[in-house]
């Protein structure tokens, strides 16, 4: 499945958890790192209306679909994909880090958040090395010299997997960014991954989530902060599927 812009092509290029995972594994094995990133309606969005966020987004190495939305536009374009929740990825990439002896890194939210996650990892997954935890300033720049020295950070702890949460686009330039300065480790852009398993934010029940409701009950949750994202994220949706079926006919 991919999505043009004028400049841009993104592609989702893992189909699903199962291939992510595999993917994740055989570039640690070849001592390389990565960037993963979870495209969702508000990211569309996002990489319509920046160029930065569309260059930082062109530099993830591992692209999964992240929201419904995302994978019924793959169905109408006859390149289905499977639901990936970055959220969801956290627990998973880190058992396999910890059955790879890999150590992880964990960068953005609060300090408080990072340390309740880092006590539930190390608790659910035997052997995790949890080698850093870092809550940048609010105000943190992903493209300033901050940013180089948390990547610096990170490579210096011997981390092998950091797992981002600083919200987009400013975790997946920090990710893009890390590619070039951190080129060892594997970063993976999960939002509020890290704050769903420390607690500090609570994720909509598994029977919301089973009927594709997840985004009314965020919204309802915080109805002032995102109606506006969510009303943005339908007005592209009638563009969206007109270019999923020119891709369904080779457009």
């Amino acid at each position: 499945m991919q999505f043009r812009f004028h400049d841009t092509t993104i592609r989702v290029n893992m189909p699903d958890r199962a291939a992510l995972l595999a993917a994740v594994a055989a570039r640690w094995q070849a001592g390389e790192g990565f960037a993963l990133a979870t495209v969702n309606l508000d990211h569309l969005v996002k990489l319509r209306g920046s160029a930065g966020f569309r260059a930082a987004y062109a530099a993830q190495d591992l692209v999964v679909a992240d929201g419904n939305p995302v994978v019924w536009l793959s169905r109408l374009a006859g390149r289905s994909v499977g639901l990936v929740p970055g959220s969801e990825l956290v627990l998973p990439l880190a058992r396999l880090a910890a059955s790879q002896g890999v150590a992880v890194a964990l960068v953005g939210s609060t300090e408080a958040a990072l340390a309740g996650a880092a006590a539930r990892l190390q608790a659910e997954v035997p052997g995790l090395r949890v080698a850093l935890t870092l809550a940048p300033p609010m105000g943190f720049d992903p493209e300033g010299p901050a940013a180089a020295d948390v990547l610096a950070q990170v490579a210096d702890s011997g981390a092998r997997l950091c797992l981002l949460a600083l919200g987009a686009p400013k975790q997946e330039q920090l990710a893009a960014r890390g590619r070039v300065l951190a080129p060892g480790v594997g970063f993976a852009s999960v939002g509020a991954g890290v704050d769903f398993l420390a607690g500090t934010q609570v994720r909509a029940p598994v029977w919301v989530r089973r009927i594709a409701m997840e985004w009314a009950w965020r919204m309802l949750s915080n109805p002032r902060r995102l109606a506006g994202r969510y009303a943005a994220c339908a007005a592209i949706l009638p563009g969206q599927a007109a270019q999923a079926l020119a891709l369904r006919r080779g457009g």
